[in-house]
C-alpha cells in the first residue's frame, strides 16, 4: 500500500489548473448566455466587455461567483492575459447601435480581431471568432453555403459591420496560414431570446416591444423579405461543439436555422402570440437591407452534429415572457420614481 506520509511532495508533479477562458463581449447578448453556460461546466470565465452595448445586469448573477472575473475593456486597446482558450463576440450587431459609431464599429472587428489573435499566439490558445451572415450581404444566391463570397456594399451604411467582419475573417485565416493559429470561425444568423435589449433594433425585439406595448408594429418594406430565426441556447450548443472539435475547421461554419419566415408571417405569429391590439405599419426599406437570408447547415450537421431544437413558437413565448417580465419592472420603477 502507498505510504503517503512518506512522499517526497516537493517532486510530485501536479496538474496545474486550466488558464480562464477569455470571452469578450461577454456582457453582451450572446456573451451573458455563453459565460452562463462556461461557468456551468465548472470553467473558469474572464468576461471582458466596454458596456457600449453589453449590459452589467446580464451578468450580474455571476459577479460574485469565484470562477467569474469582469474585466471593463474595450478591445480595440491591447491587453495581455493569461487564458486557455478564447471567444471573441466583441461587436455591436444591431444596425442601430453598429451605425451610431461606424468608426468604432469597424475598430472593433479589426483592431480587435488583431488584439485577440496576438493573446491567443501567446497562449497558444484556441479562438472562436463570432462572424455573421451579413458576410453574405444582399445574396443572390439562395439559400447561403459557406462557398457562397457574398453581394456587399463597402461604401453603403452597413458596411462598417460587414466590411469589418469581412475583414476580421481574412486576418483569421492569415494567422492560420502564417503562424498556425488554432482559429474555428462561425458565420451566425439571426438569433433571438432573452437579454437582448429592449432598443436592440433588430426585429424579434422591436416586434416584441411594439406589440406588448399595442404599438404600431413597425415592418419596413412590404413584409416578404425573408429571415430565420435561431433561438440563443441551440446557437450557445453551436459555439460549444465547434470549438470541442480535435480539429479546427479549414472554413467559417454557417450557425442559424434554416427554417424561412417573412417579416409579415413573424409580426403575425408574435401578435397571435401576444394577444395584441397593435397594428402593422410599413415604413421604407431600409438602404442595402438584404431581401431573403437562409442557412444552408450541411457542415454544421456533418461536422458538429448541431442543428437547431427550439422551433420558433416555442422560442417567441420564451423571448415574450422575458421582455414583458422586463417591461414590468420599467414601468414598475417609473411609477415609483414618478411618486
Amino acid at each position: 500500500m502507498l505510504d503517503i506520509d512518506t512522499l517526497d511532495h516537493s517532486r510530485l508533479q501536479l496538474v496545474p489548473p486550466l488558464a480562464p477562458i477569455l470571452v469578450t463581449g461577454g456582457a453582451g447578448f450572446l456573451g451573458s448566455h455563453l459565460c452562463d453556460e462556461l461557468v456551468g461546466r465548472g470553467r473558469s470565465v474572464i468576461c471582458l466587455d466596454n458596456l457600449l452595448t453589453g449590459q452589467k445586469a446580464n451578468i450580474a448573477h455571476l459577479l460574485d461567483h469565484p470562477g467569474f472575473r469582469f474585466i471593463d475593456h474595450d478591445v480595440i486597446d491591447p491587453i495581455a492575459l493569461e487564458v486557455s482558450a478564447i471567444y471573441n463576440l466583441a461587436c455591436p450587431a444591431s444596425p442601430p447601435h453598429y451605425q451610431r459609431d461606424p468608426v468604432h464599429t469597424l475598430k472593433t472587428s479589426v483592431f480587435g480581431a488583431i488584439n485577440l489573435l496576438d493573446i491567443a499566439r501567446a497562449n497558444d490558445a484556441p479562438i472562436f471568432h463570432a462572424s455573421t451572415s451579413e458576410i453574405y450581404g444582399d445574396p443572390d444566391v439562395h439559400p447561403q453555403p459557406e462557398t457562397y463570397w457574398g453581394h456587399t456594399n463597402s461604401w453603403g451604411p452597413r458596411a462598417c459591420y460587414d466590411e469589418g467582419k469581412r475583414c476580421a475573417e481574412t486576418l483569421f485565416f492569415d494567422h492560420v496560414r502564417q503562424y498556425g493559429i488554432d482559429a474555428r470561425l462561425a458565420r451566425i444568423f439571426n438569433t433571438y431570446g432573452p437579454r437582448m435589449a429592449i432598443e436592440d433594433g433588430r426585429v424579434v425585439s422591436n416586434f416584441i416591444v411594439q406589440a406588448l406595448t399595442n404599438g404600431e408594429i413597425t415592418i419596413y418594406g412590404d413584409g416578404t423579405q425573408t429571415r430565420s430565426f435561431c433561438y440563443v441556447s441551440d446557437l450557445i450548443d453551436g459555439f460549444l461543439k465547434l470549438m470541442a472539435l480535435p480539429q479546427a475547421p479549414e472554413t467559417p461554419i454557417n450557425l442559424g436555422n434554416p427554417v424561412e419566415f417573412t417579416m409579415i408571417e413573424l409580426a403575425h405569429r408574435i401578435i397571435a402570440l401576444t394577444g395584441s391590439r397593435a397594428r402593422i405599419v410599413h415604413r421604407p426599406l431600409p438602404e442595402d437591407d438584404p431581401t431573403q437570408r437562409r442557412p444552408v447547415i450541411e457542415r454544421a450537421r456533418a461536422l458538429l452534429d448541431w442543428e437547431p431544437t427550439i422551433g420558433l413558437s416555442e422560442g417567441l413565448q420564451r423571448t415574450i415572457a422575458y421582455f414583458d417580465a422586463l417591461l414590468g419592472e420599467r414601468s414598475h420603477a417609473a411609477g415609483r420614481a414618478a411618486v
